[in-house]
C-alpha cells in the first residue's frame, strides 16, 4: 500500500494546536492573502482562523491539511479542498505557501501532486477544479505544469490598488490526471 499524503520532502497533515501562531502570522500577511484568495486581504484574528479550521474539521464537504516539512515537522502552508459536491464527485482545490523562504522550491507542486493523488484515488474525484488571480504568474505556471486546463475567464473580477484583475478558471479530469500520472503502488 502507498503511503498517501507524505511526499519526499513534504506530508499533508492535520492542523496542530501549536501551529496556530504560525497559521495567524501567514492570514497576517497581505502579500500572502492577496495571491491566497479574491476577498479583501484584510489580517485574520485568532478566533477566525481557530473558526475556520474548525469548521473545516468538522466539514463533510471541505479538507484542510497542513504542508508540513518531513524532516522536521514544520508547517509551511495550507492546501486542501473545499465546494466538494459529493453527488457529482467535483471539488475546488487551494494551496498556499505562506511560510517565508518556501515559496518556489517546488514544494508547492509536491503538495498539489500528493493533494491531487488523494483527491482522485482516494475520496474518488471526477474533477477538481480551481480559480486564480490573472497576477499569479508563479501559481498558473504551477497549475498548468499539473495539467490543469484554463476553461475560462471571469474578466476583470479582482479589484486590486485601482486595477481590474482576470479571474482563471482550470479544471481537470479524473482521467487526465490518470494519463499524466499512472499509480504507483
Amino acid at each position: 500500500m502507498r503511503n498517501l499524503l507524505t511526499g519526499d520532502t513534504i506530508r499533508l497533515t492535520a492542523f496542530r494546536a501549536e501551529d496556530m501562531p504560525v497559521v495567524a502570522r501567514w492570514f497576517g500577511d497581505t502579500g500572502f492573502l492577496r495571491h491566497y484568495d479574491m476577498i479583501p486581504a484584510a489580517p485574520w484574528s485568532g478566533r477566525q482562523l481557530e473558526t475556520l479550521l474548525i469548521n473545516y474539521e468538522k466539514s463533510e464537504d471541505q479538507y484542510a491539511f497542513a504542508i508540513r516539512m518531513s524532516d522536521d515537522g514544520k508547517a509551511i502552508g495550507i492546501a486542501g479542498f473545499d465546494e466538494i459536491l459529493w453527488s457529482n464527485r467535483v471539488a475546488t482545490v487551494f494551496i498556499g505557501i505562506g511560510e517565508p523562504g518556501y515559496a518556489g522550491k517546488g514544494l508547492g507542486r509536491e503538495a498539489m501532486r500528493l493533494l491531487l493523488d488523494f483527491g482522485f484515488n482516494e475520496l474518488n474525484f471526477h474533477r477538481i477544479q480551481l480559480n486564480v488571480i490573472s497576477y499569479n504568474d508563479i501559481a498558473i505556471r504551477l497549475y498548468e505544469g499539473l495539467g490543469f486546463v484554463r476553461e475560462g475567464v471571469c474578466r476583470e473580477f479582482i479589484a486590486r490598488d485601482g486595477k481590474r484583475y482576470d479571474l482563471l478558471l482550470y479544471g481537470m479530469l479524473d482521467s487526465e490526471w490518470r494519463d499524466r500520472y499512472p499509480v504507483d503502488t
